[in-house]
């Protein structure tokens, strides 16, 4: 069942509270435009007995690394062929697979930003199996003996049963990675509260929290779900050129109702974007 908006609206901001109550049926305040519903009156499918999906789907791996200082300290000319090899093994994971698989892969620095991880590599594919080929690749290269992953994070696209489908947004089934200088990511989970809520009633306050977000057209977001595949509901990532704008659409969305139901929503990662050579040099 999706509990988030599609990806081009923001999750319940990052907050902590216990669950308030909710009118069943309510909507958007007066004043506010009125908007088409996609809510699911029988979300767990008990009623109408739905058939499970079997189409493919986009799955999301967000590793992080930490370096280990040991390789800061090996002679500049290893350290530069060390990196080399991660670099080639890293981009042979595209390259050596047929456009049709729909591999992508994205890398950032953390470096200044963050004290218990120095990068991260975003990855996308249809099969999980995938993500499986992308590490061992990393695995077999002399740098993975000086990093270790501190998170590592699965999650697979879906839409949202919140939203109706926004033009130009990818049918909102499938992510659009890497469209800003910076990425914000965090896992995501809502109390056991918010599903015992009626389907209206969690409309409502996603009406709310969708109304309060949409001033903020620099940040878009990919939200993708972890329900049995991971530990935490939803991976929720915002691409943007803006950290200021992002900082600001949480702080609003604090106010909203559905912040109540945020049971968990660390840890936090600013990430920018850069090519690996770059993260790479962030390193040593």
């Amino acid at each position: 069942m999706s509990e988030q908006p599609d990806t081009n609206t923001p999750p319940a901001a990052p907050t902590h509270g216990a669950p308030t109550q909710s009118a069943p049926g309510q909507g958007a305040p007066a004043g506010r435009p009125a908007r088409k519903r996609m809510v699911d009156l029988d979300p767990s499918g008990q009623v109408t007995q739905r058939e499970p999906d079997r189409s493919g789907r986009q799955f999301m791996n967000y590793s992080f690394f930490k370096l280990d200082p040991a390789f800061r300290r090996l002679p500049h000319a290893e350290r530069e062929e060390i990196k080399a090899e991660f670099m080639a093994a890293a981009d042979a994971w595209q390259a050596d697979a047929p456009a049709a698989k729909g591999l992508i892969q994205r890398s950032y620095s953390l470096v200044g930003v963050r004290g218990d991880v120095d990068f991260m590599i975003w990855r996308m594919a249809f099969d999980v199996r995938d993500f499986q080929d992308a590490q061992a690749r990393l695995n077999r290269t002399r740098l993975m003996g000086y990093l270790t992953q501190p998170y590592t994070y699965t999650s697979m696209n879906k839409r949202s049963q919140y939203v109706n489908r926004v033009e130009g947004s990818g049918h909102g089934l499938e992510i659009l990675p890497g469209q800003g200088r910076y990425l914000f990511i965090y896992p995501f989970i809502k109390t056991r509260a918010w599903y015992d809520l009626t389907p209206h009633a969690r409309q409502g306050m996603m009406d709310e929290h969708i109304y309060a977000s949409e001033p903020f057209k620099g940040v878009r977001i990919n939200t993708s779900y972890s329900y049995g595949i991971d530990d935490q509901e939803f991976v929720v990532s915002f691409d943007s050129d803006h950290p200021q704008e992002f900082v600001d659409l949480v702080h609003r969305l604090r106010y909203t109702e559905a912040s109540n139901y945020t049971l968990q929503d660390t840890p936090m990662f600013t990430c920018v974007k850069k090519d690996l050579r770059d993260t790479l040099d962030d390193l040593a």
